[in-house]
């Protein structure tokens, strides 16, 4: 062909057609660019925490480089006007693993691959085609057409999956990328949206799922959570930091948002002379590194508190750790200024006024539950059920069917809880029983035992890339074996199930916390899928709060972990001193013998 001829054709082609093949020359640039910038970009970085507030935003790491490249909110764009047309091999590194998540979209783990391989292969041979998509649900709050929406869209575009996460969302899986958009179309369509659902970004808000109708509340944080929603999710003023931030509500008088393990939290309470408003907590967070959150002492009015979680999410932007990931959470710049620096910083630079000092919430008492199960009255005289689902899994069509029931005694509020839970509000006393005896035809108890009512679990190895071990069967197993063995457990004991090092299902935190890792099978001599075991972690309990007790060398295999719960509640029930002693508590003066 001729330089003339390929002028031709080129001229031929539509402008839609000229337009995508410069998006992908830039795509190939953007990416030429990251691949190849300068060594010395990185030169003589080794003492810096990456902090913007230093004067520099030299990018000091490739998930750095991403975020610099260009607000990563813009790929939306792309996702809806390339990407959905053109499949999955067409999107780049960049958007693929990084950008996305911005949108609530994770590519999920290639069928097949055991968890040996997980820290072995490269992203690239872990990603399958399709994605886990997190539906944003801040506070948990679903109308009845919102879930009934995601239950279809499950049930269509996902294979049926949805898993009710201990962030208050819903998260699908088996997504592809070219139903993407008619997705987006469907949840916005209902008043959703994924909008920042995963990425570094200020992610889905908790708040107490009783918002607005317990007869305890002191105040319904549901005004205070819309006016951050509404001022800073999507704003590119927070859309590149240095890692994920975790904000919690509650009006509760006893918190029921793990305000303890938040990178920022709103606890209710009520001033002498100032009236309700909230107590601050900054820092806190789990993971390999778990740290509590530090009460500030100051008292927020409602009013403020927007102005106030600003200047909070700003300090993390501009004071994070941005060079190494495994630093990048708010919890460190906390625990290096400690309580009175933050504060000062907080009001100083951020806020221009001081925060009146103000009460500290109530503690709770040992084997307060905070879970919200059961049937309980509200304030205005009607009840709300609320159920439990096996380690949070559902299904497209129980989302649907739960909808249905809810319509059906003319409740239009249906909330996910931090502990992967489920209630419908504002039920009429003659609609309970049909309320609760429809739940129960769908495996949703509101009386559950107490092992089903107290499971946990993560994603894990079925759809996670991070994962070693499953976790979902896994704590279905144990809900069978254990409620068949103790049916009368007279102390709630919490087990949490994690697929990995990360603690999204918070094991630190549980009764009996299981962190999965590859152990050593003593019978066969090989590495199977396996736990680290925690015992004994607690919140909400004050000065007694703990990340629970650890022994050394003590690994439990994932065929054996039933049999290892059962044991060890068997020795808690006739070791305690009394009923009264709750297993945590036992869990931290048990001789060693008894919690092997």
């Amino acid at each position: 062909m001729t330089d003339t001829d390929a002028t031709t054709a080129a001229d031929a082609r539509t402008p839609q057609e000229i337009a995508e093949a410069e998006e992908r020359r830039r795509h190939r640039e953007e990416a030429r660019l990251i691949r190849t910038r300068e060594a010395a970009q990185r030169k003589n970085t080794a003492s810096k925490d990456g902090q913007w507030a230093a004067g520099d935003r030299t990018p000091l790491n490739p998930n750095e480089e991403m975020k610099a490249a260009g607000d990563p909110l813009e790929v939306r764009g792309r996702i809806e006007n390339l990407y959905s047309k053109w499949g999955f091999w067409s999107i780049p590194p960049g958007d693929l693993r990084g950008r996305f998540r911005w949108w609530g979209l994770y590519t999920q783990r290639r069928q097949g691959i055991d968890g040996g391989k997980t820290a072995i292969l490269e992203p690239h041979q872990l990603d399958d085609e399709y994605f886990m998509l997190r539906v944003r649900s801040d506070g948990g709050q679903l109308s009845v057409e919102q879930a009934r929406t995601i239950g279809e869209i499950s049930t269509e575009f996902a294979r049926e999956t949805a898993d009710v996460s201990d962030r208050q969302n819903i998260q699908l899986h088996w997504i592809r990328v070219e139903d993407v958009p008619e997705i987006f179309r469907r949840i916005e369509a209902v008043g959703l949206h994924s909008t920042e659902a995963c990425g570094d970004v200020p992610r889905v808000i908790l708040a107490s799922p009783l918002a607005g109708v317990s007869e305890d509340e002191l105040i319904d944080p549901t005004p205070q959570m819309r006016d951050i929603i509404e001022r800073y999710i999507g704003d590119p003023e927070f859309s590149n930091l240095p890692r994920k931030f975790k904000t919690a509500f509650t009006g509760q008088p006893i918190p029921d948002i793990l305000h303890e393990v938040q990178d920022v939290a709103f606890c209710a309470v009520e001033h002498p002379e100032l009236g309700v408003g909230y107590d601050l907590w900054v820092g806190g967070g789990l993971s390999v590194n778990p740290m509590l959150g530090v009460r500030l002492g100051v008292f927020v009015k409602p009013e403020i508190a927007h102005e106030v979680w600003k200047g909070v999410i700003s300090i993390f932007r501009d004071h994070g750790y941005r060079r190494l990931r495994t630093r990048a959470r708010l919890k460190f710049v906390v625990k290096a200024w400690g309580a009175e620096k933050f504060l000062q910083v907080l009001q100083d630079d951020y806020l221009g006024y001081e925060l009146p000092k103000g009460p500290a919430p109530k503690i709770g008492k040992p084997g307060d539950r905070g879970d919200h199960v059961g049937i309980h009255r509200q304030k205005d005289g009607n009840f709300y059920v609320g159920v439990a689902p096996i380690a949070g899994r559902v299904s497209g069509t129980k989302i649907q069917q739960i909808a249905d029931i809810a319509e059906a005694a003319g409740s239009d509020r249906i909330r996910l809880t931090p502990l992967q839970k489920i209630v419908i509000l504002d039920v009429p006393e003659d609609k309970v029983n049909d309320v609760v005896n429809g739940l129960r035809a769908l495996e949703l108890e509101s009386e559950p035992g107490e092992f089903h009512r107290n499971v946990m679990a993560c994603t894990g190895i079925e759809y996670c890339k991070l994962a070693i071990v499953e976790t979902k069967q896994t704590a279905r197993e144990v809900v069978k074996v254990l409620d068949e063995k103790f049916p009368t457990l007279d102390s709630p004991i919490t087990v949490h199930v994690n697929g990995c090092p990360n603690s999204c299902a918070r094991v630190q935190v549980a009764d009996i916390g299981f962190k999965g890792q590859l152990v050593l099978d003593e019978d066969s001599g090989e590495q199977v899928p396996g736990f680290q075991v925690h015992l004994g972690g607690r919140l909400g309990r004050g000065e007694d709060n703990d990340f629970g007790r650890k022994i050394r060398a003590h690994k439990v295999t994932e065929k054996g972990m039933p049999e290892y719960v059962a044991r060890v509640t068997t020795n808690y029930l006739e070791d305690r001193t009394s009923p009264d002693e709750t297993f945590a508590d036992w869990a931290f003066r048990a001789e060693e013998a008894l919690i092997r």
